[in-house]
């Protein structure tokens, strides 16, 4: 069982956890064995079972730590499924959780949810503002994710965690795809998933970098001229995509410019090659910003990516000028590569007044 901290109330409580370094620094609510006990009944599951291992610090994560850190982050009990999703999908051995943590780079998994959990187990967010504040599913689940990595994980600034200055997303990166309003199919049933069942894809990412473009309906080129800005934010000379080579990254597309993409014919099998065809640049250019990182490669063009699949590409927020992309690490054993698992909501327990407490 889970070591008992003393206080003689709860604002006490608050103060030795943020002593201890067990808060992302913000207010957290705290973790009273009732608040545990309640969290680990809706999980369906024993308290001492164990997920995996969470590096750096090898500490293992049991549904009862992950319950602690679900309710430290404000969760309630219908966002527990996507927790523990979220915990197993960075616990796969393709994720390299342990050497993601201890980067220098600003990597932070980003949370993304598809499937009909994105209603019941929220509702997780996937319009405007999205990843931004007042949407209470995406900022508490993925703020447990990151409590899971500071504490069940050891993540601490300078010490294990040494990303030179990190995104906000470092406190909570999560949202859902818009699959009600998108042209393209879920993005989990291309991954390979029934469109029936739930499913977190979790890649460490960058900040969303913006792209900006107006669409122009009497313009032919409209469709290709959209793709071009978009390999421009995704893998410009300035990120590891285009620098270290053979990561993942994201497209989030805004509905304006899921419908430019669309209406030219295209799906998301297309639209990924043709940014993984725009993301093919001349080595000689590589090496005039890094010419030790080129030096590795004996071709006159080099790719970011290794396939158009290591792409994710998604509809999200509202409609308008601007999609995000966001960029990754790169590095790790398997290259950053993202992760994808799928969320039991047939063991969910629903426990009436936690939230609340």
């Amino acid at each position: 069982m889970t070591e008992l901290m003393q206080a003689n109330d709860e604002s006490s409580a608050l103060e030795a956890m943020h002593s201890a370094g067990m808060t992302d620094g913000l207010p957290v609510v705290i973790p009273t064995p009732d608040r545990v006990a309640s969290m680990v009944l809706a999980s369906g599951q024993d308290a001492d079972m164990q997920l995996g291992v969470m590096g750096p610090a090898g500490g293992g994560a049991t549904i009862e730590k992950v319950a602690i850190a679900a309710v430290m982050a404000g969760c309630l009990t219908e966002h527990l499924p996507v927790v523990i999703a979220a915990v197993q999908a960075v616990l796969q051995d393709e994720f390299d959780l342990a050497q993601m943590q201890s980067t220098t780079h600003c990597t932070a998994p980003l949370i993304i949810v598809n499937g009909p959990g994105r209603l019941s187990c929220g509702p997780i967010a996937s319009g405007f503002g999205a990843l931004g504040p007042g949407h209470r599913a995406n900022a508490s689940i993925g703020r447990a994710l990151r409590l899971c990595m500071i504490n069940i994980g050891g993540a601490k600034a300078g010490e294990s965690d040494m990303a030179l200055l990190g995104h906000p997303g470092k406190f909570t990166y999560c949202l859902a795809e818009d699959e009600e309003h998108s042209p393209f199919a879920p993005m989990h049933q291309d991954l390979g998933y029934d469109i029936e069942e739930t499913v977190v894809t979790v890649i460490g990412a960058e900040a969303p970098h913006s792209v900006i473009y107006s669409g122009d309906a009497d313009d032919p080129q409209d469709a290709a001229k959209l793709l071009e800005v978009l390999a421009i934010g995704l893998a410009n000379m300035a990120t590891n995509n285009a620098v270290l080579t053979g990561g993942g990254a994201v497209v989030v597309l805004n509905p304006e410019h899921a419908k430019i993409l669309a209406d030219a014919g295209l799906d998301r099998a297309a639209i990924l090659q043709r940014l993984f065809e725009l993301t093919e640049y001349p080595t000689e250019r590589l090496s005039y910003f890094a010419a030790g990182f080129a030096s590795r490669i004996k071709d006159e063009t080099y790719r970011c990516f290794h396939s158009p699949q290591d792409i994710l590409l998604l509809m999200a927020g509202g409609s308008g000028l601007y999609s995000m992309v966001m960029p990754s690490w790169c590095a790790g054993a398997h290259q950053n590569r993202y992760v994808s698992q799928r969320v039991e909501l047939d063991l969910y327990c629903d426990i009436p007044g936690l939230g609340d407490a």
